[in-house]
């Protein structure tokens, strides 16, 4: 073999990428704690408590058995996808034809990647809510699609203004990403936005991406509503959900896409040439999770809130303009008035503190003069880390 080094170029869709954040993030953290510089990450949004044990047990059962350990069908199986429409109709009232409607997925994020990948075309338009979960640019960016950002802004609840968009941006828009329960802002939208989002995409001929993995984690008696549940919703709109963040399932990598049949259908088409389906255990271990006992949902989400609480009293205490989310997991926080970077400031506190967020302007623009703090750190170490960020704030002068 010779010795010259060949250099393989990346493709062109991938070119311009950097590596995810976290991955970056992750690296920076490793370094620090060779350093001993003990770390606090109130960054990832990964559940730190397990699934309730009924699930759990589920899987192991079903992991003895010898018959499952061969491919699944595409789409997840039948079971899995009624125990979805279950899922649907006790929760939110809405009814879904399982063998048509319903799609499993080996996480909801590579569905909302797939998304694109089955309906945009170079040169379409992808209307994106700016800050937002970084996939549904990156997707579309991917497919050759232009990104057109809708703003996210405080003065209007964190909600797009769908009447701001330019004309011509909107002729060639072919999907309108949305996402409620909000991250990273832990926004919620009403159900006059979501009637006129509805009648806005019947108007221009949108196909709604609705993102809603965190419909199952609210405080204080708020119950998000799924948009199917609005009328017209289902003949424009694919939903996407995950056990990710309803049951504490986020390694198992279990979600599923719903709504409309036709897009439905795409998903299953390109998914069927890029993978086999999941664990047929993982799946029936999901049906326990959709429709058994929901009960213990309630406690884990006043976990949940007991930490937001904490969290929102001490970044008030320290002067941070906070907003008080009624679901999701995270609290976003504005910079204090003399911070102008959002990378600059969480490096700092990182590095001085050891404690981990997240810079606003990683979900986009909008998101400068923000960061990210999740509430999937134990309550302990929660109040540590803001007894340092408190600490650490008030020095800043």
């Amino acid at each position: 073999m010779g010795n010259n080094k060949i250099n393989y170029m990346p493709s062109d869709r991938i070119a311009g990428f950097k590596p995810y954040f976290f991955a970056q993030l992750g690296l920076r953290i490793n370094d620090l704690k060779t350093k001993g510089v003990d770390i606090i990450r109130l960054d990832m949004g990964s559940p730190d408590q397990p699934p309730d044990i009924k699930i759990i047990e589920r899987l192991r059962q079903e992991v003895l058995l010898p018959e499952v350990h061969g491919y699944s069908p595409n789409g997840g199986t039948k079971a899995f996808k009624e125990a979805v429409a279950t899922y649907y109709l006790n929760r939110f009232g809405v009814e879904l034809d399982p063998d048509s409607e319903v799609f499993t997925l080996i996480g909801s994020k590579e569905g909302l990647f797939a998304l694109s990948q089955v309906i945009l075309n170079p040169g379409d338009v992808s209307l994106v809510p700016d800050p937002g979960y970084p996939v549904y640019s990156a997707s579309g960016l991917i497919a050759g699609a232009e990104i057109v950002a809708l703003p996210l802004l405080e003065s209007n609840k964190f909600l797009p203004d769908l009447a701001a968009i330019p004309q011509d941006k909107l002729k060639k828009a072919k999907i309108i990403w949305v996402n409620y329960p909000n991250n990273p802002t832990g926004a919620t939208a009403s159900e006059g936005f979501y009637k006129n989002l509805i009648d806005f995409a019947h108007q221009h001929n949108l196909l709604i991406a609705h993102d809603a993995p965190y419909a199952d984690v609210s405080y204080e008696g708020y119950c998000a509503p799924s948009i199917l549940q609005f009328d017209g919703a289902q003949e424009v709109t694919v939903e996407f959900n995950s056990l990710s963040k309803m049951y504490n399932m986020a390694g198992w990598r279990l979600g599923m896409a719903v709504g409309n049949a036709q897009v439905i259908k795409y998903l299953g088409t390109y998914k069927s040439q890029q993978d086999t389906a999941h664990f047929t255990p993982i799946m029936t271990a999901g049906m326990a999770a959709l429709t058994g006992d929901q009960s213990w949902i309630k406690e884990r989400n006043l976990v949940y809130q007991e930490r937001r609480d904490l969290v929102v009293k001490a970044l008030m205490n320290a002067g941070i303009g906070v907003n008080n989310p009624k679901a999701a997991i995270y609290v976003w926080a504005k910079l204090p008035e003399n911070e102008k970077s959002s990378v600059n400031y969480c490096t700092r506190l990182l590095e001085e503190t050891g404690v981990s967020t997240t810079p606003g302007i990683v979900f986009g623009k909008f998101g400068e003069g923000y960061l990210r703090i999740s509430l999937c750190t134990s309550t302990p170490r929660m109040a540590e880390a803001m007894e340092r960020f408190t600490h650490w704030s008030r020095k800043q002068g």
